[in-house]
């Protein structure tokens, strides 16, 4: 990074690895206001509120709303870096950021798996073979510890402790958003698979998960957000499961959660939410949920 770099450039920088497609959101804005610029290139000082809310209706237009939100995100995350650099004044800035968020539908985005599917993904890794036990692992973590991908891929082989080789309770630690930790826990078959998974790879330094190639061998280098998207696609055509994504295990594990009876307020700090909202909003498990909770009440029986 030098000291000639762009509002875009520094905004960018500021964020974790796992947060690449911001650039492409910033690409796309740029073409909005300007087809001739991509992010690097459009002079965001320019920025007024009417062209920020021409933003926010084209891209209204064009994508849903929680897209149009993490766009507009990161045209106010720019906008910022314009002010700090002293391109312009306070005032100019909070108007040309002071866009509203589009409101989401109701309808709910992604889905939680049911038991029987999660069963069938982990049939579906196989026998014990290096690329079999590094895809249950990863499973067992994304299921069982409702990690975003981003936050798999982070991990390191020292974030996982374990009191001995045979443990049925070990812990991770996590690096999420924003650089915020957490720690996590496994029990039981969870810890089983990552031992499994580590057998093969070893205790070197470096990345938990790693790639396997062709012949079974382990490379320990780190695996992108986007290979954990592409591993779980996999099984899911493998095991016959509906479609889902990586972020549809996240909401499995609260929904499990919430689903055996485990408080809101502890879900939203395994699940490394800032808001227990956020926490609600990944709740699926629908009407039979509110049919269970009324079916406790004791009424007094009728005259």
């Amino acid at each position: 990074m030098t000291t000639t770099a762009t509002p875009a450039q520094l905004y960018l920088a500021a964020l974790s690895s796992g947060s690449q497609g911001m650039r492409q959101c910033l690409d796309i804005i740029a073409g909005i206001l300007d087809d001739n610029h991509d992010a690097d290139s459009y002079p965001w000082h320019e920025v007024s509120y009417r062209d920020s809310m021409a933003v926010r209706i084209a891209l209204t237009e064009r994508y849903k709303p929680a897209t149009v939100n993490k766009m507009l995100s990161a045209l106010r995350g720019v906008l910022k870096q314009t002010w700090r650099l002293g391109l312009v004044d306070a005032d100019t800035y909070r108007r040309a950021a002071d866009v509203e968020n589009v409101r989401n539908s109701n309808l709910l985005s992604g889905r939680a798996l049911a038991s029987e599917e999660i069963g069938r993904l982990f049939a579906a890794c196989g026998d014990d073979t290096p690329k079999g036990a590094r895809d249950a692992a990863l499973l067992a973590v994304l299921y069982g510890c409702g990690l975003r991908r981003g936050e798999l891929a982070r991990l390191d082989i020292d974030d996982y402790d374990a009191d001995d080789f045979d443990a049925d309770d070990c812990s991770i630690k996590v690096h999420g958003k924003r650089n915020k930790q957490r720690t996590v826990y496994l029990a039981g078959n969870g810890c089983r698979h990552i031992q499994a998974w580590l057998r093969h790879r070893g205790d070197d330094a470096g990345p938990l998960f790693c790639p396997v190639d062709q012949t079974g061998e382990v490379r320990v280098s780190r695996l992108r957000g986007e290979s954990v998207a592409y591993i779980v696609k996999r099984l899911q055509q493998a095991a016959g499961v509906d479609h889902f994504s990586a972020h549809d295990l996240r909401r499995s594990f609260v929904t499990m959660l919430l689903d055996a009876g485990e408080d809101v307020f502890t879900v939203q700090k395994l699940a490394g939410h800032s808001d227990v909202t956020t926490t609600a909003r990944y709740d699926r498990r629908g009407e039979s949920a509110k049919r269970r909770a009324v079916q406790s009440l004791e009424l007094p029986a009728a005259a």
